[in-house]
């Protein structure tokens, strides 16, 4: 399993930006990471999520608002969320997975850090 630290939630008005970030720890070989996101009484989604090989892929309501990206350290991602809409509100949690040094599959959740987007 990996550990999963988020950080970089909080309140905007619409039309604002931030940044979250997600660093992964462990002994493991992560080939995706990235983040969903599950407002009150709606699904979890999918936000966007960096596979193995660099393939980033977005929910369709982000694309061209918000990016992805590594970051220097490994396992490490930000995503940068700009022209929140009022409909981004929502618990953002990051996910890993991949597999152990043992070889075992895993998928890591982290806490989850709450995204607040207000008129």
């Amino acid at each position: 399993q990996a550990q999963l630290e988020e950080s970089g939630g909080g309140s905007v008005q619409a039309g604002g930006s931030l940044r979250l970030s997600c660093a992964a720890s462990g002994n493991t070989s992560i080939n995706l990471i990235g983040w969903y996101r599950q407002a009150p009484g709606k699904q979890r989604e999918l936000v966007a999520v960096i596979r193995s090989g660099e393939e980033t892929v977005y929910g369709d309501s982000v694309k061209d608002r918000f990016t992805i990206s590594r970051g220097d350290a490994k396992n490490t991602v930000y995503l940068q969320m700009n022209n929140l809409k009022l409909g981004d509100t929502a618990m953002y949690s990051c996910k890993a997975s991949g597999r152990t040094e043992t070889g075992h599959l895993f998928a890591s959740w982290g806490h989850g850090t709450q995204v607040t987007v207000s008129s």
